[in-house]
């Protein structure tokens, strides 16, 4: 009966320290602290000339206010979140934001400019340290109003709100750790408009776009359908730990670590990823335009510029993955593509010139997203005719004049109705390229760079390399 008794105090005992615990966590959620989400923290950069949300977490009900340049914006917080618009703000000196409940938070050193997100796998995860120019240009990375948020990796069964990370100032004792290609594009265009420019970089080597796309993203594309039912069962599962659930896994990316970033006012994205799609890349012709199509849906900001690297040269890459890429051009508006033919390595993956790729990345958003008059791609395929035993080539982009670079024009293949394609003679004329070969009496099709590392050299004047392509797409 003791042992009972003892057994029934200590049952009472828990109960109520149990109670005191639940009292004290509602006591705790009722007075939370009002704080901004972690992306509006010190050394942000917003962007100009579009209203910018701001969003963090408070007790539920607690009216928030966020204060700066004159603006004061409240709102109450609901389910623990709020989150408020403020009006467009203008670049100019350094600004200080207040935000205030029942206490107080601020944060400094706020610019306003140029926001852009870098994202995608290894080669835009490839850091500025690597790169094959670092040294040189590490010195010179004296940029105190170039900025970058990168996002911790995560994997996430449902949809996170906070990202982990911090703005990091440029300078040559951070920039070893940016993003190469992130950095170039920032510093070309820091040049250029001559405002702070903030990157989010949210990146993860050896990643694919359907982890990137959201459960909605895929839609009903009988393509798509296998990711989304594995999707669906991650979700199931309820958690990363479950089965194999990693950062290849649909959706995991996108809800670690592109969620917590939107609705961040931004200008756009730049994105250098395929090399793990690269086994499906007829899919991929879907699933990339699927995922643009997925981010803008739920960024809100319209069809932003979202311009993209077309994988570069190497062994294990096969043509058909920039064959995708390149046809992504037509199906999903505003974006443009930074051709990377001259610059890659048969033998790695990474190839270390990043910043020829950060430039042409540049070259397109000043065209796309500032309205530039400027030539910002090399030479895409458009038609081809064929006529007398020859094909004439004939391309956009063309800018003041097609090249080839070192030599004679190479690269070119040509095939009859057999299907066999040999090597083909290729000569520039006015703005077209002109196809033949021994032995193809009748060309039916024509192809260019159509190898895992293409030996070419087609360019237009501007200096920008043609992507590969062929006639005959199935």
């Amino acid at each position: 009966m003791e042992r009972v008794a003892s057994q029934n105090m200590k049952n009472r005992f828990h109960i109520r320290t149990a109670s005191f615990a639940i009292a004290a966590l509602s006591s705790a959620s009722l007075h939370a602290e009002v704080k901004p989400n972690p992306l509006f923290t010190d050394g942000a950069v917003l962007q100009r000339g579009q209203d910018v949300p701001v969003w963090g977490t408070a007790a539920e009900g607690e009216e928030v206010t966020v204060e700066i340049a004159g603006q004061k914006v409240s709102t109450k917080a609901k389910d623990g979140k709020w989150t408020i618009a403020l009006k467009p703000l203008a670049e100019g000196k350094p600004l200080t934001m207040t935000v205030s409940g029942e206490n107080s938070v601020t944060v400094n050193n706020l610019l306003v400019g140029e926001v852009w997100v870098c994202s995608g796998q290894s080669n835009m995860e490839f850091s500025f340290d690597g790169s094959r120019n670092a040294n040189e240009e590490k010195p010179n990375a004296q940029y105190p109003e170039i900025r970058m948020f990168t996002v911790a990796k995560k994997v996430a069964v449902n949809p996170e709100t906070e990202a982990v990370g911090k703005w990091e100032i440029c300078s040559p004792e951070t920039v070893g750790g940016f993003s190469a290609v992130g950095y170039f594009f920032a510093r070309d265009l820091y040049k250029k408009l001559g405002v702070p420019v903030g990157m989010i970089h949210t990146s993860w080597g050896g990643t694919p776009a359907q982890a990137w796309t959201s459960l909605d993203g895929f839609g009903d594309s009988p393509e798509l359908k296998g990711y989304l039912e594995k999707a669906k069962a991650t979700l199931a599962a309820g958690t990363p730990a479950g089965g194999d659930v990693n950062q290849n896994s649909p959706t995991t990316l996108y809800n670690g670590m592109l969620a917590p970033v939107i609705p961040y006012g931004i200008k756009g994205v730049i994105w250098y990823q395929g090399e793990s799609n690269a086994g499906q890349s007829k899919q991929y012709r879907t699933l990339f335009p699927t995922m643009i199509a997925d981010w803008r849906a739920k960024w809100k900001q319209g069809a932003f510029p979202f311009l993209f690297v077309q994988i570069a040269p190497f062994d294990g890459q096969p043509p058909e993955i920039r064959e995708a890429q390149f046809l992504t051009l037509s199906k999903s508006e505003n974006t443009a593509m930074a051709v990377t033919t001259d610059v890659g390595n048969a033998a790695d993956i990474h190839p270390k010139d990043k910043e020829p790729v950060g430039a042409r990345l540049a070259l397109a958003a000043r065209a796309l997203a500032y309205g530039e008059k400027i030539e910002y791609s090399g030479p895409l395929f458009d038609s081809v005719k064929m006529d007398g035993g020859k094909a004439s080539v004939s391309f956009t982009h063309t800018g003041s004049g097609l090249m080839a670079k070192d030599g004679d024009l190479k690269g070119f293949t040509l095939a009859g109705a057999d299907g066999n394609f040999v090597p083909a003679k290729a000569e520039i004329s006015g703005d077209k390229v002109v196809v033949s070969a021994d032995g193809v009496a009748e060309p039916k099709a024509v192809r260019y760079g159509w190898a895992n590392t293409p030996d070419v050299n087609l360019f237009n004047k501007e200096g920008i390399p043609a992507s590969p392509f062929r006639s005959d797409v199935d």
